[in-house]
């Protein structure tokens, strides 16, 4: 079984690197030549069960960051963002998903948008950087100089093709919601870079605020002084659904942009929106107005990089406080109710009474029924009564000299 694995993985690379000429050429990549390199990389097509069109797209991706490494982009202005933009126009789309792929969320991020990431996140040659779902390891192929790297990722398979990328890197398959707690013991980082899954967590199935608990992770892991670039779902704005939430999480923390993308998404199989927001870990200020674009083309001549803030020490993280309030990421305690009023019957009603034998005491105890709730409840019916009710013992009626159905004779109804 394990030299399965191996042959597998060695296939991997082998049609990755047979896609790396076709990169480097600026020749439109078709799926024909996806086919033909994934055939002669697993010795059989598709229709023999040999691999699937899902794989050969990651197979795709993978050798795409083999190629942006191996360029040694570098990344000074947006200028040099075109030429990004000319490479993804020649990929081409991904039309085919797996049950793996929604189940672990694997959208990875279009290069355009990272390389537009890397630019706002102005990394320094001193910065302890940290991927908390690389993927593929496309939102941090175009990297520039830096101290140290940390990737995470879930997924067995894609750790092992980032293996193959960064080689000097340090790769860890942790829950990236959890990393403030499995991280603890290394050193913290001073810029993070993330494309959390928008919809699904580990060990909760659909989740419909999964980035938000990773975004919130990823902040208490940042150190102080650090930023964070990250890529979220459209729903997480200042909208009237969302206010509470975006304005809790984002209350420590200093937003130096707000973007939002249409159509962005488009090379890899979907047409929805998402915002880019980087964050400074600095108290907070008023957030600046959101940038809306509908291509990285659009955007990049709207955006400027802003100055990095010194990084304070790496020092331990703070206990986690627990506020009064109710929280939407924890679980509430409920309170032990009050006890119930009891309301005491009338003293009409407390006195023992039998059947009545007339039409007026029968009018006064369905008025003085409908004065006291357990006397209601108590009461025969209001049609003409022909047992007992359930009580301990016989009752019998006591007339009340103030009641005013005594003083007043009711009306005589006359047929016709």
């Amino acid at each position: 079984m394990t030299d399965l694995f191996h042959a597998a993985k060695r296939a991997d690379h082998e049609a990755a690197r047979q896609l790396l000429p076709l990169l480097s050429s600026g020749e439109t990549i078709t799926r024909r030549h996806l086919n033909q390199a994934m055939t002669a990389a697993y010795g059989g097509s598709d229709a023999e069960g040999r691999w699937t069109q899902r794989e050969s797209f990651e197979i795709l991706e993978h050798a795409l960051a083999l190629h942006i490494r191996a360029s040694n982009l570098a990344l000074t202005s947006f200028d040099d963002v075109r030429p990004i933009i000319s490479l993804v126009t020649r990929l081409p789309t991904q039309t085919v998903r797996s049950e793996e792929q929604i189940e672990w969320q694997q959208f990875s991020t279009p290069v355009d948008i990272a390389a537009v990431a890397m630019l706002l996140a102005n990394v320094q040659p001193d910065d302890v950087i940290l991927e908390p779902s690389a993927g593929n390891g496309l939102l941090v192929a175009q990297l520039g100089a830096h101290l140290a790297l940390h990737l995470n990722e879930l997924d067995p398979a894609r750790r092992g093709r980032l293996v193959d990328v960064f080689p000097a890197a340090s790769v860890t398959g942790h829950d990236g919601a959890t990393l403030n707690s499995s991280l603890a013991a290394i050193e913290r980082p001073t810029l993070i870079i993330m494309n959390p899954p928008f919809s699904r967590s580990l060990g909760r199935g659909a989740d419909d605020f999964a980035a938000v608990r990773h975004l919130q992770a990823a902040l208490r892991r940042l150190r102080p002084g650090g930023r964070l670039v990250a890529i979220m779902p459209d729903w997480f704005g200042p909208s009237a659904r969302m206010r509470d939430q975006y304005e809790t999480v984002l209350r420590d923390v200093t937003v130096r942009t707000a973007i939002r993308l249409e159509k962005c998404y488009l090379k890899h199989g979907t047409s929805i929106a998402v915002r880019l927001f980087v964050i400074d870990k600095l108290p907070g200020k008023a957030p600046p107005a959101i940038i809306q674009r509908s291509s990285v083309a659009e955007l990049i001549e709207t955006l400027n990089i802003h100055e990095r803030a010194p990084a304070r020490a790496d020092l331990p993280a703070a206990a986690p406080r627990r506020s009064s309030g109710v929280s939407m990421f924890r679980a509430v305690k409920s309170n032990r109710p009050a006890p119930r009023a009891i309301t005491r019957p009338s003293a009409i009603m407390c006195c023992q009474w039998s059947t009545p034998s007339s039409k007026r005491q029968r009018r006064c105890l369905i008025r003085q029924a409908s004065i006291s709730p357990i006397a209601r409840a108590a009461s025969p019916s209001t049609r003409r009564a022909t047992t007992r009710p359930r009580w301990s013992s016989p009752l019998r009626w006591v007339p009340s000299r103030r009641d005013p159905w005594l003083r007043t004779k009711p009306p005589r109804t006359h047929r016709r």
